[in-house]
């Protein structure tokens, strides 16, 4: 009896299924020829390729770094031979003279008070030279590194003065107000108090900077040697950028109307 029921079953499952299948047809063929959605509009024509290279360079421009940054009224003045490393960056009250270098990654941010490179003067690799809008001590707060200086890399320097033919050595800070008199040395890593004096050819060191020894003469005759000499590795840096002012057009102009190789 069971046997029996059971295939009664299966037919009627069976029988239903086979005429459930003309309605699914019927279904699937509506839904094939229905009409499809409308599509989306087309998007706008885009903008010429050459103005939208022209945004993205103006952005490019505003975004990346820049090597001489205006504050207002006051843009950094670079002379004709001096170096500025692509890294580099001033900003604000800077002068630069003749035969300077500042090495890449090195900052002069004057945007408080002046900041002035003597000619020959060097600073190196990841210093940083600012300055404050007065030293508490009443001496002068801007910074000033005088011709034949050399400041060692990853110095600071804050509202100091530095007088010509001097060393400053690597990872020195000088704070406020501080004065290294001409022809004396600060050994690297020291650091002089904001006020503080190191006298004529003298060499100082230590955190603070104490007096050490007075320098021999052969020693200050090296001083601006040095100097001279970063001068010279300069040339071959300088060499591979075009100039940063407008000095070499007027020298096409004169060899035009002269007609002579210059």
């Amino acid at each position: 009896m069971a046997a029996a029921s059971l295939s009664r079953l299966s037919r009627r499952a069976t029988t239903s299924a086979v005429a459930a299948a003309p309605s699914l047809r019927r279904l699937l063929s509506a839904t094939s020829t229905a009409p499809a959605a409308p599509s989306a509009p087309p998007p706008p024509p885009s903008q010429p390729a050459a103005a939208a290279v022209g945004a993205d360079r103006v952005r490019w421009d505003y975004r990346g770094q820049r090597q001489l940054v205006p504050l207002g009224q006051w843009m950094p003045k670079v002379a004709v031979d001096a170096y500025v490393a692509p890294e580099a960056v001033l900003a604000g009250q800077v002068t630069i003279h003749d035969g300077a270098s500042v090495w890449s990654g090195a900052v002069l941010r004057g945007d408080l008070n002046k900041i002035t490179l003597g000619f020959c003067a060097n600073v190196q690799e990841r210093c940083v030279l600012h300055a404050a809008w007065a030293a508490p001590t009443g001496l002068p707060a801007e910074t000033l590194v005088d011709r034949y200086v050399t400041v060692g890399a990853y110095s600071l320097l804050r509202s100091c003065t530095i007088e010509p033919e001097c060393i400053i050595g690597q990872h020195s800070i000088l704070m406020e107000g501080s004065l290294v008199e001409t022809n004396s040395i600060l050994e690297a890593g020291s650091v002089l108090p904001p006020g503080r004096r190191i006298p004529t050819g003298e060499l100082w060191a230590g955190s603070p900077a104490r007096f050490v020894r007075k320098l021999t003469n052969e020693e200050i005759m090296e001083i601006p040697k040095l100097a001279t000499a970063i001068n010279d590795l300069m040339q071959s840096h300088f060499s591979e950028f075009l100039p940063y002012s407008t000095a070499y057009l007027e020298v096409e102009k004169l060899k035009k109307s002269f007609s002579i190789p210059l």
